[in-house]
Formats: structure tokens, sequence, C-alpha cells
């Protein structure tokens, strides 16, 4: 799990059949594979512990 704020509204399909959608503006914890396609979309940033582990440079968040 990891702990991201939505920048933009984002929809996260876990499977073809199902999408969870996140409002802009949401902060909490989602699916790492989640945060890391969102972060790489452009559509959130890391928060909290993640956020402070990207900025210190760490390479792996822990899981």
């Amino acid at each position: 799990m990891a702990r991201i704020r939505f920048k933009h509204d984002y929809d996260y399909k876990p499977t073809p059949q199902s999408t969870i959608g996140y409002k802009a503006g949401w902060e909490g914890t989602v699916r790492r594979e989640c945060a890391e396609e969102a972060v790489a979309a452009g559509k959130a940033e890391w928060a909290g512990k993640d956020a402070e582990a990207k900025q210190d440079g760490e390479a792996e968040i822990s899981r």
C-alpha cells in the first residue's frame, strides 16, 4: 500500500471488468500498483512517508 494525493480525477482499472474512481484532492492509501501508475501519469503525487522517502532519494519505498 502507498499513500498518495490525487491532483486530478483518476480511474484505476485493477481488472478489465472493474474501475475505481478517485477524485482530485483525495488523499489516502491505495495499492502500490495504482499509486505508481497515477504518479507516472501526472495525476497524483506521493504523500506522507512515501513522499519523504522519495525526497530523500530512496530508490525503494518499504512495502
